[in-house]
């Protein structure tokens, strides 16, 4: 759960799981909405990854990233326990 928090506490990061939120993207359409160099999307990318956030799918000579709404119904169902 550590890794989840550390992911969703960078703006760039929230911004980028809105975009995936609308459909799967590479790292380089990705990278066409951000200021920033693809290797820091890349690096952005991996932690959302490591925190379980977003998954990838290689097609063809792209990585296809998308939004892995499984482990945001378990963040949310984690936070609504809170209250209980």
């Amino acid at each position: 759960m550590n890794a989840i928090f550390k992911a969703l506490n960078d703006e760039t990061r929230r911004e980028i799981l809105e975009l995936l939120r609308q459909r799967d993207m590479t790292a380089g359409e990705i990278a066409e909405a951000f200021q920033i160099s693809k290797p820091s999307i890349s690096h952005h990318l991996d932690i959302l990854k490591r925190a379980d956030l977003v998954t990838s799918e290689k097609k063809g000579q792209f990585i296809l990233y998308s939004l892995n709404t499984t482990i945001v119904d378990d963040i949310l169902k984690w936070i609504i326990n809170l209250k209980k």
